[in-house]
């Protein structure tokens, strides 16, 4: 089969691609989702390790769950510096640095012998070859689509859930059948492998005056367009949205990180079985895989902000459910819930920050709004651990959970924008 490229052989008002040729974008969305996949699947796998690492090493929950949260941190850095270079760059290149520096760091860290070298390998390696990769996947595949942006995000999207619901029953495997070390070092061949072919497929994105729609019948509907204008990273640092926005994804990812990262302990903690505890894990993924399909598609019809606003007021619901959870059925309810609500909040605002703040600076202007998602992965799991060694209980760190996500509601309700951006398809 052959692809096609916006622009080629086109002709004034010729509405589709060639009969039989693939609009190029979807090899994109294809690509975007195995790069999601692998990376964020390995990144969310760290709630596997957890005990290992905690038994090895000696280590308290704080000090266990700082091991992520300097990851995390890091991670958030990186995701700026790799915006920029996604945007000077394209995203061939950059993917292509982030799978060799993720496999070294999981390679690495298989070897480790100290905490110290853990914190090198994991906490800073692996921060560099996965900061990058929310904004990479999300600004490339903003550049292919336009009207249909939150479906097709929420496709991208799917990835991260659906390697977590492979890499983390696979991950719990190993270790319970070899150990932690060879755990990492079989990651690290997977990092390789499916990171770097999928790299190669990227292109950064079609000619926006060029730009056709692969479906005949709407010709428009995957134009690349901006909302207000292109904006600069200092035009978005001055608007009101973008700081609402950043304050979401911390709330958002505090949230979730908290949650993946503690919610298998506090089973274990309970007596569930290691792989029992991990398919809690898998189960939330999973879920949360359809659940951005799904909600990225109603959301281009029924409106962005109130579907947003909805699926955080469902986060808060899960994280009380997950306060009382005693046994393997009711943490697999708070899965099933949680799952839904995690996969369904981020393609409604994602969709909308290409259609803000434009196309021309994207990558920048993500990967800056990033580092307000790795801060709330930083402190969530951290707090989680330190609430948890101050007071031997996860009930006032999964409180917390529950009252941030009332807040991101309220600042996802005070988000301003034209009309058009929150009334579904046109």
């Amino acid at each position: 089969m052959s692809f096609y490229r916006p622009g080629e052989g086109k002709v004034s008002g010729e509405a589709g691609p060639p009969s039989g040729r693939l609009f190029y974008g979807w090899v994109v969305v294809a690509a975007c989702l195995l790069l999601a996949a692998t990376l964020f699947g390995i990144r969310y796998s760290f709630g596997i390790f957890f005990k290992s690492l905690e038994v090895e090493f000696g280590w308290t929950r704080a000090t266990t769950s700082a091991l992520f949260s300097a990851h995390m941190l890091l991670a958030s850095v990186f995701a700026f510096v790799g915006g920029w270079l996604l945007d000077r760059y394209g995203p061939r290149l950059v993917a292509f640095g982030m799978g060799l520096a993720s496999g070294l760091s999981l390679l690495l860290s298989g070897l480790a012998q100290s905490a110290w070298q853990l914190y090198f390998t994991y906490s800073l390696l692996l921060a560099l070859g996965t900061g990058g990769i929310y904004s990479l996947v999300m600004s490339t595949g903003s550049r292919w689509f336009a009207h249909r942006r939150a479906t097709v995000l929420g496709i991208i999207g799917a990835g991260a859930g659906l390697g977590t619901m492979t890499l983390s029953p696979f991950t719990a495997w190993l270790i319970s059948t070899h150990d932690w070390r060879v755990a990492f070092l079989i990651l690290a061949g997977v990092a390789v492998a499916f990171v770097l072919p999928a790299a190669l497929l990227l292109r950064k994105g079609p000619a926006e005056a060029q730009a056709r729609s692969p479906d005949p019948a709407s010709a428009e509907d995957h134009l690349p367009e901006s909302g207000e204008g292109d904006f600069s990273l200092a035009q978005a640092l001055g608007n009101r949205n973008f700081w609402l926005i950043f304050l979401t994804w911390f709330a958002y990812s505090f949230c979730l990180h908290l949650v993946l990262t503690h919610v298998v302990p506090r089973a274990k903690d309970l007596g569930i079985a290691s792989v029992q505890a991990a398919t809690i894990l898998s189960v939330l993924s999973g879920l949360s895989a359809p659940s951005r399909i799904a909600v990225g598609y109603v959301a281009d019809r029924v409106g962005k902000r109130i579907t947003a606003i909805l699926m955080a007021l469902l986060h808060t619901v899960a994280m009380l459910w997950l306060m009382g959870c005693t046994e393997l059925w009711m943490f697999y309810l708070f899965a099933i819930v949680y799952g839904l609500a995690y996969g369904g909040i981020d393609p409604p605002i994602v969709a909308s920050i290409g259609e803000i703040f434009g196309l021309r600076k994207l990558g920048t202007i993500m990967g800056t709004l990033v580092i307000g998602w790795g801060l709330g992965a930083a402190t969530g799991p951290y707090l989680g651990g330190l609430i948890f060694d101050l007071l031997g209980s996860y009930q006032f760190a999964f409180l917390s959970g529950a009252l941030i996500m009332l807040l991101a509601a309220a600042f996802i309700y005070c988000l301003r924008m034209p009309r058009r951006l929150f009334s579904g398809a046109r």
